[in-house]
């Protein structure tokens, strides 16, 4: 039974429609991934569900007695308390409990009252008491602080002194401990380092209740959730699995519905050139024929579905204006500090061109110092860089500092590129998405995503030869993440980029470093590989041992690997692909053959020509499966 049911739930502001036919359901031990572009209305329908909103039209039903946890109902309080009295704060009837329990224990052990009565209430009170977990309320308290990046050191702190990103955490922690029934998390990654979304992810992995998320992280949403709910075009679509396979059954769907409307058209322009010739004979015969034609007609159409327009996606493509030298970038022994704070030391980088290097760490350990130090803003505390010959540097600042927002959108890219006519200009802010009046929005009151965007295309009409891109796909949803990551594969110059994005380092990285106190770790690979590496070191001696021993020759092998299965994926994906085409001409054949008056009065042929079509389709659908499969993996 679920625990969550939504039925046609409608919402509207004013003459603007944000959804209109949105129904789902959510079983009580379901993790469901809630995913569609920003401005579909996912946080509006969140806030349906736990009532702060009344909906246009619908019902949502709930489970009698459900507690649903959202996010903003645990903020922090503007109490004054430390960090550690927030988030047990969570536990207070527990910690009400105990006390209590401690009162009955000093009754006890001085006889004030009846003896019987009070051990009656001491004993039913300490069995509710570890019941609700009362043993293990402040182990759990603690072990969640450390496992979102709070040091020990700051358990203490006033939650007044937290920076936001802290507190986002805090609130996140607040809401994991609330013992709600059905967790409602929105975007819960954001501020979160790759190793505090580790800790959430198996968190969540092992929650016993059911969970609705909202997230662009791709990778946060294949390692936790078993069903994907998407918004698009004002409604709702179900689909089994995580967000991978989501991909490949919403691609595999839209070829084969685009297949059967394609040929669902051309059967009905096929039937009515008939039509119109029979009718030309103007016969009785042709007249029945035409008739019994029109009807057949009509039913294809009854049934036609036609598949929805395509959602305008971000068209972007970076071009360098020429080519750098082989080596693009050497640093050797940089250092930084702030006062007595520590930030790295020793660092040491040689990036050559055509590299696709991604920088990994935790919160605070200086990633985004070291982009400024490397971009000339801010100055080193020891050591020194170079960049090769013919080098142009493109920054991107994920704090958006390089724009200025007093600006309109046409003001920030003509300001930076006054060579640019009027008419490029609006062609460029057009493949971005921003179109009619939309140019003159001014970038202040634009939300995260747009102004990336801005930032985005400003980078793109540079033509840099190495781009350096700190959290480049922060705000983004997922269709212009995946448009960011197919350019940027295309792209001839050289990368360095800051993510926390494991499945766009997936997509694109070549190498990984991770930075530390201590200087950078280098992994050859994607985030895959890099995990297994570390995971590797965590085993015993012996195997540690044996894998430093053969580190080059494993570096190599995996690289020869990779480019080996690449290949092959190419191949069968040009087999595929052919396969498809054939295929797709020998229905086009049969249905041709079908429709023959001839074939049409013969059982046996027709039977077997309807056989043979099936067969074909059938295989068409697996083949369709495929190629989505083989696109994915590129």
């Amino acid at each position: 039974m679920p625990v969550l049911s939504l039925s046609k739930i409608a919402m509207a502001f004013g003459e603007r429609t944000l959804f209109e036919d949105m129904s789902f359901e959510v079983e009580s031990r379901d993790k469901v991934g809630l995913i569609g572009r920003n401005g579909v209305g996912k946080t509006t329908l969140f806030k349906i569900i736990c009532g702060e909103l009344e909906p246009t039209a619908g019902v949502v039903a709930t489970e009698r007695g459900l507690n649903v946890g959202y996010m903003e109902q645990h903020a922090c309080s503007a109490e004054g308390r430390t960090i550690y009295e927030e988030l047990e704060s969570v536990f207070s009837d527990l910690t009400e409990m105990e006390k209590e329990i401690e009162k009955l224990n000093e009754a006890v052990s001085k006889g004030n009252g009846d003896l019987s009565d009070l051990i009656a209430k001491q004993t039913e009170l300490i069995e509710r008491f570890e019941r609700d977990g009362g043993l293990t309320y402040k182990s759990r308290t603690r072990s969640a602080l450390l496992g979102l990046g709070f040091r020990e050191a700051e358990f203490g702190m006033p939650t007044s002194a937290l920076s936001g990103g802290q507190r986002s955490k805090l609130s996140l922690l607040k809401l994991l401990l609330s013992g709600s029934d059905l967790l409602l998390l929105d975007e819960p990654t954001n501020h979160l380092d790759i190793a505090s979304v580790a800790w959430l992810e198996s968190f969540l992995r092992d929650f016993k209740g059911a969970i609705l998320i909202i997230s662009h992280d791709r990778y946060f949403l294949d390692a936790v959730t078993n069903k994907t709910v998407e918004i698009e075009h004002g409604r709702s679509t179900t689909y089994k699995g995580a967000y991978s396979e989501f991909i490949k059954k919403k691609q595999a769907q839209e070829k084969a519905l685009e297949s059967k409307y394609q040929n669902d058209m051309k059967e009905i322009k096929r039937i009515e050139g008939i039509i119109e010739q029979q009718k030309r004979w103007n016969r009785e015969r042709n007249i029945r024929m035409a008739e019994s034609k029109q009807k057949e007609v009509d039913r294809i159409k009854a049934q036609l579905v036609e598949p929805d327009s395509e959602l305008e996606n971000i068209r972007m493509r970076f071009e360098p204006r020429h080519e750098s030298g082989n080596d693009v970038l050497i640093a050797k022994n940089l250092s930084k500090a702030f006062g007595d704070k520590k930030l790295f030391k020793s660092v040491d980088l040689h990036i050559v061109k055509g590299e696709r290097v991604f920088i990994l760490g935790d919160n605070g350990c200086g990633k985004t110092t070291l982009f400024r130090i490397l971009n000339g803003k801010l100055r080193s505390d020891s050591g020194e860089y170079t960049y090769g010959s013919m080098v142009d540097i493109g920054y991107f600042d994920q704090m958006q500092e390089n724009l200025n927002l007093n600006n309109t959108a046409i003001d920030e890219i003509w300001n930076t590129y006054p060579q640019m006519t009027e008419t490029r200009v609006r062609s460029s802010l057009a493949a971005f998405l921003f179109k009619g009046d939309e140019v003159y929005k001014p970038l202040s009151a634009m939300s995260g995503g747009e102004r990336a965007r801005i930032s985005l295309l400003k980078l793109m009409l540079g033509g840099f030869n190495l781009l350096l891109l700190d959290e480049p796909t922060n705000h983004l949803d997922a269709s212009s993440r995946e448009a960011l990551e197919d350019t940027l594969k295309g792209y001839e110059g050289t990368l360095v980029i800051i993510s926390h994005d494991r499945y766009f380092i997936n997509k694109l990285a070549d190498r990984v470093l991770v930075l530390g106190k201590d200087g950078v770790t280098e992994y050859l690979g994607n985030y895959d590989n890099y995990l297994e590496r570390i995971t590797a070191q965590t085993s015993p001696i012996e195997e540690k041992t044996e894998v430093k021993k053969e580190k080059p020759l494993n570096d190599w092998q995996l690289k020869k690997q990779r480019q080996s299965e690449e290949r092959k994926r190419k191949t069968q994906l040009t087999r595929t692909e052919a396969e498809i085409e054939e295929l797709e001409a020998k229905s086009e054949e049969l249905q041709t053959e079908l429709a023959k008056e001839e074939v049409q009065s013969d059982y046996e042929k027709l039977m077997s020509l309807t056989a043979e079509l099936k067969t074909a389709q059938t295989r068409l659908e697996e083949l369709y499966d495929l190629w989505a499969e083989l696109q994915t993996e590129e």
